[in-house]
């Protein structure tokens, strides 16, 4: 089934705005706001963002450097790079094939990525300057490029489950992230604790690259650690309500600490994006 490209930016809206209903620690959402940033912001970034992104006829690079810059136009930080970059082949991939969005479309779309591809991405990382970003001896970012974006995404996985998601073929998303969606959504039929429990899935597995980069591996771990309690937990519960509590506490420490597991809240959208993509 073909899809237009404002059919395809509804789906990146409501994908972006379902991860913002929904609670989760040390991130910003609608129960609380942190890190010098407020909710509001977030939703201006997914409604400018949205038509550069699934502008027909342009290449990965050109929907990742034209959305960041419209972000930035709009908001003046970066709310939504991790969010982009993935988002980007799946919307490449169902413009060009239609939906349901198979992952065989979307390895297609990454093996076919350019140093081009490249290029723009790069420009784009550059401008939204992520927590951080440093240097790297192959492929550096601040660098021009001679290898393609898979490539470079693929130099990058080892360290960051963004690229990961380049170099694997979106395994998490699509494996990981989409059963625990489902599973929940079975469970309570309430998207918001759906996608509250995919975030706490992928936090209580994977330790956070954005907190990795800023405060190092041993901290990452620690908060994988206490989100993985925190996973049990709500996974338990007949009515994820009653859990709520505990998981606004679990936020506020981890705010206090400064501590912001933007990677993983990047893959919830993806996964919820992925999801519509999928079932349409």
């Amino acid at each position: 089934m073909t899809i237009s490209a404002s059919e395809l930016a509804g789906l990146y809206k409501e994908a972006c705005l379902a991860e913002l209903s929904a609670l989760k620690p040390g991130n910003v959402h609608i129960f609380a706001d942190g890190h010098g940033m407020v909710v509001q912001d977030f939703i201006a970034s997914a409604e400018v963002s949205a038509q550069p992104l699934c502008e027909p006829g342009l290449i990965v690079g050109q929907r990742i450097q034209r959305a960041i810059q419209a972000t930035w136009s709009a908001v003046n930080c970066n709310t939504n790079l991790g969010i982009v970059l993935l988002a980007a082949p799946m919307i490449q991939a169902s413009l060009q094939t239609g939906l349901p969005l198979s992952a065989h479309a979307l390895n297609e779309t990454l093996q076919a990525l350019t140093v081009d591809d490249a290029r723009l991405a790069y420009a784009a990382i550059l401008q939204a300057s992520p927590a951080g970003l440093g240097s790297s001896d192959q492929h550096d970012v601040h660098e021009v490029p001679t290898v393609t974006l898979l490539q470079g995404m693929e130099q990058a996985q080892s360290y960051d489950l963004v690229a990961r998601q380049y170099a694997n073929g979106y395994q998490e998303v699509l494996g990981v992230g989409l059963a625990r969606y489902r599973e929940a959504l079975a469970l309570w039929q309430r998207e918001a604790w759906a996608v509250t429990a995919v975030y706490l899935g992928f936090l209580g597995h994977y330790p956070d690259s954005h907190i990795a980069r800023k405060y190092g591996d041993a901290a990452a771990e620690k908060v994988m650690q206490q989100a993985l309690a925190h996973e049990h937990n709500l996974m338990t519960c007949d009515n994820p309500k009653t859990y709520q509590r505990s998981l606004m506490a679990f936020d506020q420490e981890l705010k206090q600490a400064k501590l912001n597991p933007g990677t993983t809240a990047d893959l919830t959208v993806a996964t919820v994006l992925a999801a519509a993509l999928l079932r349409s």
